[in-house]
């Protein structure tokens, strides 16, 4: 047993209880500056990532029984998952005036999903699966209804505990019929078998119910519906640590299950996925026109990007699982960036309604320039990383066309998507700039922290976007261990 290859999330897991413990001693005054020393703790972490720490990432390394395995695909979404934790900390001391008590708390919960997510990205087993997951709802569960004193916070934590529980019992379900046809737990071993059982109905519905518990993890049709409410009830940061954190957590988690599980049955599946994913992103960007609420909207916003990621799942290609992991990277300083704004313009107003971004460009240039290169992005238009991401995915899907012509509809359908979310995404600039109200021009102070995030967020857009070189070599990297 290399207990080495765990010292990341052992460390996660003991500054979570660090921070538990120094609530104890603190005066209530300076318990939020945990917040910071937790991301200064975090951001150590994601530096000695790229150090000896994850040497083993370029031949691959497993402890317990194969159950969890260090690889490139690993380490590239640890990455992620602490740099995504880094910028949700820092966002939930700016938020931390809105936490009624329990701050400390509610910082030790981050930590505590962070570990989830780390535990999720090497899992190779049915078991560090699911308890890694369970560890990740679980904390949402409670991060997601933290402000109990709201009734549309209590409302979002009971819609997201119930769907929530009723994902996990599809998926147990399902890993006892793959495990009690196959009789086994491990994906490596699974592999080896699953072909023989690829027309076996009982594992072919096991394989269908694990889809739609890691299905509702990422927020794809038609287990997205629990998305919107959840993310306009819950606390800003937990919103922007679901947006991308859980979501990335549930799709590595499918990339290890498709290809390294099931990769036989997974290539017989690639209509299903193309129908999907088509679906997906139609659903989203429809349903987004007509949202008024910030968060409602990118609630819908993210189950469209859902739909982009699984381009690069139904590819079935390592082009279209490259660039599914390049786009993620995009992603994440992107939505972290439309979080970060809409948690400092509308901390004191009792809603989050677009007409709130009213006069922003007055009140903080730097504010609503970011919010209007987050949305920029996210419709994908250049040089920003969300057009960058786009063009890879679907490059990758129409390279596929010759082989089945669903791909040029599914290509055509990702494009209509991108078209329909230049609607709304312009509504939300066209509020900032050209509202005809700004009841409110008071300038918009913000803490040096706090900048530092939106800095790095700002370079993380343009530096994908010009420069994506390194990230798409290492996302290159990180999916030759996945099988095909």
């Amino acid at each position: 047993m290399n207990l080495s290859l765990i010292s990341l999330e052992m460390s996660v897991v003991a500054l979570g209880i660090l921070v538990l413990l120094a609530d104890l001693w603190l005066p209530a005054e300076r318990k939020k500056m945990l917040g910071y020393a937790a991301a200064a703790v975090l951001g150590l972490l994601f530096l000695n990532s790229f150090t000896s720490h994850c040497s083993c990432a370029l031949i691959g390394e497993s402890a317990f029984g194969g159950m969890f395995v260090q690889d490139g695909l690993s380490v590239f979404f640890k990455r992620f998952f602490l740099l995504a934790a880094v910028l949700v900390l820092v966002l939930a001391v700016e938020f931390s005036d809105r936490i009624a008590a329990g701050v400390s708390e509610y910082y030790s919960l981050i930590v505590f999903a962070l570990a989830g997510m780390l535990f999720a990205a090497s899992a190779n087993d049915f078991a560090m699966l699911f308890v890694s997951i369970e560890l990740i709802t679980i904390t949402f569960y409670v991060l997601t209804s933290f402000t109990r004193g709201k009734v549309v916070a209590l409302e979002a934590g009971v819609k997201y505990l119930i769907l929530g529980a009723l994902s996990s019992a599809f998926m147990i379900y399902g890993i006892a019929l793959v495990w009690g046809t196959s009789g086994q737990f491990n994906f490596n071993e699974l592999a080896i078998v699953a072909g023989d059982f690829a027309s076996n109905r009982l594992f072919l519905f096991g394989v269908l119910f694990i889809l739609v518990g890691l299905g509702f993890k990422i927020a794809a049709f038609p287990l997205q519906m629990w998305t919107p409410d959840v993310y306009q009830g819950a606390p800003t940061p937990t919103t922007a640590f679901l947006a991308v954190g859980s979501k990335a957590a549930g799709f590595v988690l499918l990339l290890r299950f498709l290809f390294s599980a099931i990769p036989e049955v997974t290539a017989q599946w690639g209509n299903l996925l193309i129908v999907i994913s088509a679906v997906t992103i139609l659903y989203g960007n429809l349903c987004a026109i007509p949202q008024r609420n910030l968060k409602r909207l990118l609630g819908y916003s993210s189950i469209a990007h859902a739909g982009y990621l699984l381009l690069g799942v139904a590819a079935l290609t390592s082009a279209g699982q490259s660039a599914a992991l390049y786009y993620l990277g995009g992603y994440l300083f992107t939505t972290v960036a439309a979080f970060v704004v809409i948690a400092l313009v509308l901390r004191h107003l009792d809603s989050e309604d677009v007409s709130g971004l009213a006069g922003l460009h007055q009140r903080s240039p730097l504010l609503a320039a970011t919010l209007t290169l987050a949305m920029v992005s996210l419709a994908g238009i250049p040089p920003l990383a969300g057009f960058f991401g786009k063009f890879l995915l679907l490059k990758a899907v129409i390279e596929q066309g010759a082989n089945n012509p669903g791909y040029y509809c599914l290509a055509f359908t990702a494009l209509v998507g991108v078209v329909i979310s230049l609607y709304y995404y312009f509504g939300v600039i066209r509020a900032i700039y050209w509202s005809q109200t700004a009841p409110d021009l008071s300038p918009i102070r913000m803490s040096r922290p706090i900048q530092c995030a939106i800095g790095v967020c700002l370079a993380g857009m343009f530096w994908l976007g010009l420069f994506p070189g390194t990230v798409l070599t290492l996302a290159d990297d990180a999916v030759k261990f996945l099988k095909l």
